[in-house]
């Protein structure tokens, strides 16, 4: 009986709720735009749009407006809501014009008619009356013709748009031309403002970006529209919606696009009568049974690009400036930039075409842009080009794999391919090695992405997983610890923690810097003690550079006081070189003031670990950080860590370039350089625990993020006494070719109804070589490791509406090299020893260009330029090294 008399109350709550909602609609207070009964609103109409660089005026900027009178009056309402009507608008005297004033040379429409730019058939569409339905200020549904162009059906929801709001301050979630976006209402008695949230907005068009977001792009947007209202409905609309995109590492480099529309009423007159119905759906059909409810979001809009080269005709525009002797100019990337952008339209077939094309000297770049256009025509083209299984094949296969590693926005299908590779036969040991460091980089870019679970990403983590200890050969559980260190999987640390205290020197080395990649967080209590054992020797000797990698990891990795105090306590006790080289590690990072320098100077205030005993050793191992350039957008810093044998020999020489913007950091550049056991070559004792050691020297390369297969110089007794006397002097090349740095596509959806499409791409000619040079006669080695470099990044942002296209591009390039050489004299001890790392004079340029042209071929262009060039220098380094240079180099010292 209670639950009876409960529920009989709810009811009665429930239906006098309904019926307050019904005398609330019905007469009573409007909750967005009301029209009256056989009343004709004549309004103006205009939209414009403006695309110029970020810091360019209106009257500067390229674009148009159209501008139209729109009548617009109530067909239908809800007999039982005031507040739900079918609203019909018909536009007429549509105009297309500039959107600023240009001379007559300046002005693409010049001579033409709204009717010859549209055609007939688009201007008599675009006048064409259509429906919206809005119920509670909220559109419905949007009525016109399937059979209508896109870009028609577009201009009219965005002028739809404008008839849409609410009459209570809030937040909501709408759905409009824009797509599904959150928007906030402020609202007065006579006065609505609406901002439009576009970060939240969702469409159907999806883009990309560079997963890096130091090279990436940032988007600003705003969208505001202003009602003023009089008796119930619309007496102007005005809304202003800005994008603008700066590209992070260089935020001069920005493109924006400006969109306006403006809804202002003329007049009233007697109107139509309200038609008789039901429902929408009725009356819509009574008007005309084509009409149709077409969706209130944009459509998409293709377009086709009339006159444009195809891809072969591109190409043989470009392959001049692709060959490998103007690798270091701006023209190769820019060249390289403009190949991808077409690839990524072109069939497998069209760039077949263009790999079959090519010389043998530049088909390696044309290797690198079609593995970087990411399409599946372009991997496709890639897959039937290759043949993995031809020992012959290295260098393409190579360039191919590496532009994997790099690529901007990789895809499950890219990884699946190197799987396949991985499966079948491959010629050359040293191609499935790097597939496999490869796969490693591609987990982890895709795990970025949320795709760590996929069934293709799960299958390549169970492989390098459980790769290092699925075989006994050497080069194989390297090379699975290296695909490890490219996927930084929180899942291989344990791995490391284990490999970090193996018999062998290379795995040690790769494991301590694979850890060193991980965030502190994960640094578990395990991992600590472990790094801590190797560095203090507590179970076993280690080599000296493994020990300086361990001290590497517990410095970067949050140290506590006790882990430092034991550090400072160790000096003294340590091998020559390996004493000088932690005192200057420990010296370099108070100076520079990393992490680590709080807890260094706490500990340091114990005079038993800071004291002139320990911090008075001599050597001429060295570890030294700086800045390479600062700036408001990024900051980019350098550290060279250099660790010799006590006998003078090179044992580690280790660059790193760090790139950080925002709050994000980029691996930009690691060299290392190692060389071990060359003690007999000068009678010279080994230092403790290198007394065996297998005469070897190599090289490593990190580069962006990505670890590559490292390359050896000799490898045993007597493979260096060979390479000795054959040494030319000539450095060898360790990594070559061209790098997609930057990689932004996106389709902005303007409230208008009109599309903009930003693509910005940066594009990196790279060459990286290293040597090293032994003088038995002069006792004296060198080793060197040379930079050479050119980088373009383009923004582009586009307005096309097939008849008309407006579009402006900002860009900037530059070129530069950076040496790093170091001289070792060890006729005498302390040997001496001479570190350069020199950058030459490279010019920065900037461009400016705006185009406009019509569908018949007409076009406009301009462009604006300017240059600067920034002096070369040698970065500075600790004074130490500064007077070592000058006996080496000053025979009168």
């Amino acid at each position: 009986m209670q639950l009876l008399r409960g529920g009989n109350m709810l009811a009665t709550a429930v239906f006098l709720l309904g019926a307050a909602s019904c005398v609330a609609a019905k007469g009573g207070a409007a909750t967005g735009p009301r029209l009256n009964n056989n009343q004709l609103y004549k309004f103006s109409y205009t939209t414009e749009v403006l695309v110029d660089s970020a810091w360019g005026s209106k009257k500067g900027s390229s674009g148009y407006k159209i501008s139209s009178d729109v009548a617009v009056n109530l067909v239908w309402r809800d007999p039982s809501n005031d507040d739900e009507q079918l609203i019909q608008l018909s536009i007429s005297n549509v105009k297309v014009d500039p959107a600023s004033s240009l001379s007559e040379k300046s002005n693409v429409l010049h001579g033409a008619t709204t009717e010859s730019l549209l055609g007939k058939s688009r201007l008599a569409a675009l006048t064409k009356p259509f429906f919206v339905h809005l119920k509670n200020g909220k559109t419905k549904a949007f009525y016109s013709y399937w059979a209508e162009p896109a870009l028609i059906k577009n201009l009219k929801r965005g002028m739809a748009s404008l008839l849409q709001f609410q009459r209570h301050t809030g937040k909501v979630i709408e759905n409009d031309v824009s797509g599904r976006c959150t928007v906030d209402y402020k609202t007065t008695a006579d006065e609505v403002t609406r901002t439009k949230i576009l970060e939240s907005c969702r469409t159907p068009e999806h883009g990309f970006t560079t997963h890096s977001q130091v090279l990436g792009v940032t988007r600003k947007s705003s969208s505001v529209t202003v009602f003023k209202l009089e008796d119930g409905f619309i007496r102007s609309a005005v809304s202003e919606e800005t994008h603008l995109l700066s590209v992070n590492t260089h935020r001069a480099t920005a493109a924006k696009v400006v969109s306006r529309q403006a809804l202002t009423l003329r007049g009233t007159e007697a109107g139509p009568l309200e038609a008789a119905g039901k429902d929408v759906a009725g009356v819509v059909k009574s008007i005309d049974e084509k009409l149709a409810a077409v969706g209130v979001v944009a459509e998409k809009v293709t377009t086709q690009c009339k006159g444009c080269p195809s891809l072969f005709q591109l190409w043989q525009s470009q392959q001049r400036h692709l060959e490998p002797v103007g690798l270091s100019k701006a023209t190769a990337p820019r060249s390289f930039l403009a190949l991808i952008q077409n690839i990524r339209k072109a069939s497998k077939s069209e760039i077949l075409k263009v790999l079959k094309s090519a010389s043998k000297t530049t088909l390696p770049q044309v290797v690198d842009a079609v593995t970087s256009s990411q399409t599946e025509a372009s991997l496709d083209a890639m897959l039937a080009f290759l043949n993995f299984t031809d020992a012959n094949g290295l260098v393409l296969q190579e360039r191919f794999l590496y532009a994997c590693g790099f690529a901007s926005h990789p895809n499950e299908r890219m990884l699946q391919a190197l799987m396949d590779i991985y499966k079948g036969k491959i010629g050359s040991n040293d191609i499935k090695e790097s597939v496999v460091i490869i796969m490693g980089a591609l987990v982890h870019k895709l795990c970025l992405k949320g795709g760590c679970s996929s069934p293709i990403v799960t299958q390549v983590k169970e492989l390098i997983l459980h790769g290092p200890d699925s075989t006994q050969e050497e080069s194989e559980v390297q090379m699975y610890l290296l695909a490890l260190k490219n996927s930084l999987l929180p899942e291989a640390i344990p791995i490391f923690t284990k490999y970090a205290e193996s018999e062998v020197g290379a795995f040690n080395t790769i494991a301590l810097t694979a850890l060193q990649r991980y965030d502190t967080s994960l640094m578990t209590d395990e991992v600590k003690q472990t790094v801590n054992r190797i560095y203090h020797q507590n179970r076993r000797i280690y080599e000296k550079n493994v020990r300086a990698a361990a001290a590497d990891v517990i410095l970067s990795s949050n140290p506590s006081y006790v882990e430092v105090k034991n550090l400072l306590l160790s000096i003294g006790n340590l091998p020559h070189e390996m004493n000088k080289y932690m005192l200057s590690k420990i010296q370099d990072i108070i100076r520079f003031q990393m992490p680590a320098s709080k807890v260094l100077k706490r500990a340091m205030k114990d005079l038993i670990a800071h004291n002139y005993d320990r911090f008075s050793k001599v050597g001429s191992s060295s570890s030294y950080s700086g800045f390479m350039a600062q700036s408001a957008d990024v900051s980019s810093t350098y550290s060279l860590d250099i660790l010799y044998s006590g006998s003078g020999i090179l044992r580690r020489s280790n660059m790193n370039i760090y790139g950080a913007s925002k709050g994000a950091t980029l691996h930009g550049l690691q060299v290392a350089i190692e060389a071990q056991g060359l003690e007999s070559l000068i009678a010279a004792t080994p230092d403790e625990g290198e007394e065996d050691l297998e005469s070897f020297a190599g090289m490593s390369a990190l580069l962006f993020d990505v670890q590559l297969r490292p390359v050896t110089f000799f490898k045993g007794y007597s493979d260096l006494m060979s390479k000795m006397f054959s040494m030319t002097g000539e450095p060898m090349n360790v990594v070559k070719g061209l790098i997609l740095l930057t990689d932004h596509s996106e389709v902005l959806q303007l409230q208008s109804g009109l599309k903009a499409s930003a693509e910005f791409q940066g594009g990196l000619a790279i060459d990286i070589s290293g040597g090293m040079e032994i003088s038995l006669w002069y006792r004296e080695s060198k080793t060197s490791v040379n930079n050479r470099g050119a980088l373009v990044v383009t923004g582009n942002v586009t307005v096309d509406m097939d008849f008309l296209r407006t579009s402006v591009e900002v860009s900037f390039q530059t070129e530069s090299s950076l040496d790093f050489i170091t001289t070792v004299q060890f006729s005498e001890y302390p040997f001496l020893v001479c570190m350069q790392m020199d950058k030459s004079t490279f010019p920065i340029s900037e461009y400016v260009s705006k185009y406009d042209s019509l569908a018949s071929g007409k076009n406009v262009a301009s462009r604006k330029s300017r240059k600067q060039h920034i002096p070369g220098s040698e970065f500075p380094l600790h004074q130490e090294n500064s007077n070592m240079c000058k006996r080496v180099f000053d025979s009168s010292w």
